[in-house]
């Protein structure tokens, strides 16, 4: 019977031992399975910031190298800065005489434009008042006309001479008169009377050769201008041409009759600019 009681209380006893032994283990593996997914989420979070770490390495790095290159751009600019302050002056200089300069050359170009308008003008004035003195002397034996600032007066060579001479006709000097009195008119003006002839060949006992009858014709209307209606020599030039600027062919009457000429060309006033010139210079 004892023996029945202390089987019976071990039974109990290792029963209840059973009981609370198994009910730990519960716990406990409860306990290890939080453990091991806190330590698994752990692990997540640790490989997630690692990611992060070398993702901020790299952004890192690309950010040093830019700073690196904003360096040497600086440093070149530094460089290029000190290099421009050392020749600012100097070019500040070349720039300001460069503007006064150009503010020289300004002036002196408008001054030259009001040259030349005041010399076409004039010429103008010239012509007309040519013209109006020629008026009755027909148009194919007396041309005037301006060409490249110049005036000219051309003079038929059957209104000023006989064939082969260097005789002025009485009805020249008529002519020559009118033309002399436009020229007095103004004195500041000065001219050249050039002879031209056609390409037949001349030669007698008073003339050697077209050039020869060219600058006598020539020499013959400045002594009149001269002489008679008293143009300040000091003003014309004489001048034979010969046959070398023709106005037509040779080779017709008709052509040799406009080659054979007088002509007097009233010289632009190039004395002014020259004189602006020399100022300039």
């Amino acid at each position: 019977m004892k023996l029945f009681y202390l089987f019976f209380l071990s039974f109990i006893t290792v029963s209840f031992v059973s009981c609370v032994s198994g009910k730990r283990l519960k716990n406990e593996q409860a306990r290890y399975d939080q453990l091991n997914s806190s330590f698994a989420q752990s692990q997540r979070e640790v490989e997630k910031y690692r990611n992060e770490k070398d993702e901020i390495a790299v952004r890192n790095a690309q950010l040093q190298s830019t700073i690196d290159n904003l360096n040497k751009q600086i440093s070149l600019l530094k460089e290029n800065n000190n290099t421009l302050s050392k020749i600012s002056n100097t070019q500040a200089e070349s720039i300001k005489k460069s503007m006064d300069n150009m503010g020289s050359t300004d002036a002196f170009i408008r001054e030259l434009q009001r040259g030349i308008a005041r010399k076409d003008s004039i010429s103008m004035a010239l012509v007309m008042n040519l013209k109006g003195a020629l008026s009755d002397i027909n148009d194919e034996d007396v041309n005037i006309q301006i060409d490249k600032s110049a005036v000219y007066i051309s003079i038929s060579d059957k209104l000023l001479f006989k064939s082969g001479s260097y005789e002025v006709s009485d009805r020249a000097q008529t002519v020559l008169g009118k033309v002399a009195q436009v020229l007095n008119s103004k004195p500041e003006i000065e001219f050249l009377v050039e002879g031209h002839t056609d390409n037949v060949p001349i030669k007698n006992a008073c003339i050697d050769d077209n050039w020869d009858l060219s600058t006598k014709r020539a020499t013959a209307v400045v002594r009149i201008l001269q002489n008679q209606y008293k143009i300040d020599p000091k003003r014309i030039t004489a001048g034979g041409r010969s046959e070398y600027i023709s106005l037509a062919s040779n080779d017709t009457s008709n052509g040799k009759a406009l080659n054979r000429r007088t002509r007097i060309v009233i010289l632009p006033q190039l004395d002014q600019f020259l004189q602006l010139l020399d100022k300039k210079m």
